[in-house]
């Protein structure tokens, strides 16, 4: 009837109006009201390079009431050197209210061979972009990484599910030392690797992914552990780039001290995103953590190429490999929906 069309008009006309006030930096969208969590949260510890796209996954998570962080544990072998990846760790869980997760660095140096980020990047990673966080008065853990992971994963009353954003140097090595240890894992969530899709490392070796190239070693020893392993590769993060139009979606929705950071975060790297070769990589990796919806899996058997040569780091489906669970492909609105109502949840 021309009443109903009239009000479907009126609904039209004001959603288009509160979308432009949200583009022009007015009122921001309205979300809907949370279901409270009511359960246990489920412990997870984030082993992170503390690379840009980490800050985001890990503030993520940190908003995230059905998750609890037991333990940060920081690659030194990834983009940020030791000293200001742990500093820029304990300054984000400050920012996110929860000052007292134990943080801790590993090794600064591969399991074998000599691979590493560009020292550029790593400059710009530890300087945290110019960007500034909230002093944390709790000095980083006096365990090693090794340490902090074997104990946290042995001590929990239920099986442990670690996410790694970075090279897989620290895991590994906690592996190799206690082989065991994958009994009390529930799941190793990988962002890492390129299956069918190409790689991001460049002429170096053109068909890797950053994060397994740096240590393919380690890459290796953490799939032949036996413990049972998700792998985010780029097949599915290449779903999900930072568009402008998210950036200017959070410029208008960014109601939380952890929203803000992420935008500044963002901004500093607007070029990047503007090129169009910026991607949610380790964020969607913590988004399947939480809700593997999210996500479409395929079992792969995988085996990394630690050789040297234009192959090294690749992520190969061999045969000789191990079954891996792998995101394949990712749903990039539902996840942004989801990554900006949970940065912004109070």
């Amino acid at each position: 009837s021309r009443g109903r069309m009239n009000t479907r008009f009126k609904e039209a006309i004001c959603l288009i109006i509160s979308l432009m006030l949200a583009a022009c930096g007015g009122a921001a969208p309205s979300r809907p009201t949370p279901t409270p969590f009511t359960g246990a949260p489920r412990p997870v510890i984030i082993d992170t390079d503390m690379a840009t796209d980490d800050w985001l996954a890990i503030l993520y998570l940190l908003n995230r009431p059905d998750i609890a962080i037991e333990a940060i544990t920081v690659t030194g072998a990834g983009e940020a050197h030791c000293g200001p990846g742990v500093k820029n760790a304990l300054g984000l869980i400050a920012l996110a209210g929860q000052p007292n997760i134990p943080v801790v660095c590993g090794r600064e140096t591969p399991l074998q061979g000599n691979h590493a980020f560009p020292a550029e990047w790593r400059e710009g990673v530890d300087s945290l972009n110019g960007l500034t966080l909230p002093d944390n008065p709790n000095p980083a853990s006096t365990d090693s990484a090794v340490e902090l992971l074997t104990t946290t994963v042995q001590s929990s009353p239920e099986k442990m599910t670690l996410l790694t954003l970075g090279p897989l140097t620290n895991v590994a090595e906690a592996l190799q030392a206690t082989p065991e240890l994958k009994d009390n894992i529930e799941m190793i969530v990988i962002m890492g690797g390129a299956v069918e899709a190409p790689g991001n490392v460049g002429d170096a070796s053109p068909t890797a992914e950053w994060n397994i190239y740096v240590d393919p070693h380690a890459a290796n020893a953490v799939l032949q552990s036996g413990a049972p392993i998700t792998l985010v590769p780029l097949d599915a993060t290449n779903n999900a780039p930072v568009t402008m139009d998210f950036y200017n979606r959070l410029k208008a929705d960014r109601a939380t001290p952890e929203a803000k950071f992420v935008f500044e975060a963002l901004t500093q790297n607007l070029g990047f995103l503007q090129s169009g070769g910026y991607y949610f990589w380790d964020p969607l990796a913590a988004a399947i953590l939480a809700d593997e919806s999210l996500a479409t899996f395929e079992s792969k058997t995988l085996i990394i190429v630690e050789e040297e040569g234009p192959e090294s780091g690749r992520t190969v489906t061999s045969g000789d490999g191990v079954p891996v669970r792998v995101a394949v492909s990712a749903d990039a609105k539902r996840f942004e929906q989801i990554f900006l109502d949970t940065l912004n949840a109070p």
